[in-house]
């Protein structure tokens, strides 16, 4: 049975904040609520709701999780959502989480984003992969922000439908609902879901389920320890009946061999992602120690981009910043002779490329994310952090420069 929070509790968490602290904590106890707490329906309450609660269940990779989830942000959903029920919704959610092979030549595959620029590389171009190898005629659609298809721009095969994502309360979140059914009106095409953020983790109702094909990213493979990239594989070849699909990149504009070393210090506004002053500019000055020239991004800008602006000036390394679009920093990590960062995008990007990278993986909340999440491939090197040692880590890290120069 489900414990529901008391009005009294819930009296004392004023801070929007520990309610949805409290409601994960109830969840990963295996307590769900009955009841979805009202205030992280709020516009005000997005960060809680989502970098909290929602982020705290899917973090974890635990099928159990997905089922809390769907019990309540189905609540959430419907009580903004007009002609929706949360019952009805938990319904069609464990009709579409099962895989099924696709039947039929489709005019038109939609593939959604997953909105987050790492995992659109990791997972997302997976799919895309299995699309083309197996509709080789069918016209392809990438549905997402511009940014994101940046990273699909150059291949012939993919087109844009530009569906933005608004990071805000629950109701903003949701806008795209009505341009997403719109768009997949017609009878004639399939929507292919990598867990993505624009049908909030599969839970919105876009098209008739026939036509609908969901890739429940955390709980697929729940028995093995294999990374996202090689579980989206799986799943396409279950769904799709091919083989083979990996990750892979297509930049609009071509990237150029610099035999430079590409840096990011990037943690997606999260802080736990990061190891404790000096690590960051000890780590330049490792990788300055090479001789190779250092390309490093600087990022969201503001505070991230003066902390990678600091850490350089410590480090005395000589950079050349990069503060343009992802994309363009994408296509510098391609040319790049090595690529050095926090768990982020740019590992991705690398490990798509083939370029050898060295990862620091740290602030994961359980170890199924970190054998999530890694990037996988031969020229992978990712430091598991378990805890924030700098002196370790940076240990590891000159013994994988020694290595790779061998």
């Amino acid at each position: 049975m489900g414990q529901a929070l008391s009005p009294a509790k819930v009296g004392h968490l004023t801070d929007i904040k520990e309610i949805a602290r409290e409601t994960l904590s109830l969840c990963l106890a295996g307590r769900t609520p009955e009841e979805f707490p009202p205030e992280l329906a709020r516009d005000d309450s997005g960060d809680a709701l989502f970098g909290i609660l929602v982020e705290g269940l899917a973090d974890r990779f635990e099928p159990s999780l997905c089922d809390a989830y769907a019990r309540l942000f189905s609540q959430a959903v419907a009580a903004e959502a007009d002609g929706l029920d949360a019952a009805s919704l938990v319904e069609r959610y464990e009709r579409v989480r099962r895989v099924r092979r696709i039947t039929g030549e489709p005019r038109r595959v939609f593939v959604l984003s997953r909105v987050t620029l790492g995992a659109d590389v990791a997972i997302t171009s997976v799919l895309f992969a299995a699309v083309k190898m197996r509709f080789p005629s069918a016209e392809i659609v990438f549905v997402g922000p511009r940014k994101n298809y940046e990273l699909f721009a150059g291949d012939p095969r993919i087109r844009h439908a530009e569906i933005g994502y608004v990071r805000g309360g629950l109701r903003q979140r949701l806008a795209v609902w009505s341009e997403l059914k719109q768009l997949f009106a017609a009878p004639d095409g399939v929507i292919v879901d990598p867990d993505s953020r624009l049908t909030q983790l599969g839970l919105l109702p876009v098209c008739s389920e026939d036509r609908y094909y969901f890739f429940e990213s955390r709980a697929y493979g729940s028995e093995t320890r294999l990374a996202l990239p090689e579980l989206a594989a799986a799943w396409a070849s279950e769904t799709f009946g091919v083989d083979g699909a990996k990750t892979y990149l297509a930049l609009e504009t071509a990237s150029r061999q610099t035999g430079s070393i590409a840096v990011s210090l990037g943690v997606g506004d999260n802080p736990a992602k990061r190891l404790p002053d000096p690590f960051e500019e000890e780590l330049l000055r490792l990788v300055a120690a090479t001789g190779a020239p250092i390309s490093i991004d600087k990022g969201a800008g503001g505070e991230e981009a003066r902390r990678v602006e600091r850490a350089v000036e410590r480090s005395g390394a000589q950079a050349t910043y990069w503060a343009g679009s992802f994309a363009g920093f994408a296509s510098i990590i391609a040319g790049s002779r090595l690529y050095a960062g926090y768990d982020s995008a740019g590992q991705h990007v690398a490990a798509a490329a083939g370029v050898p990278l060295i990862g620091v993986f740290a602030g994961f909340p359980a170890p199924r994310m970190f054998e999530r999440w890694r990037p996988v491939g031969d020229r992978c090197h990712v430091i598991r952090v378990e805890q924030p040692d700098v002196h370790a880590t940076l240990d590891q890290v000159r013994r994988i420069l020694l290595q790779l120069r061998a």
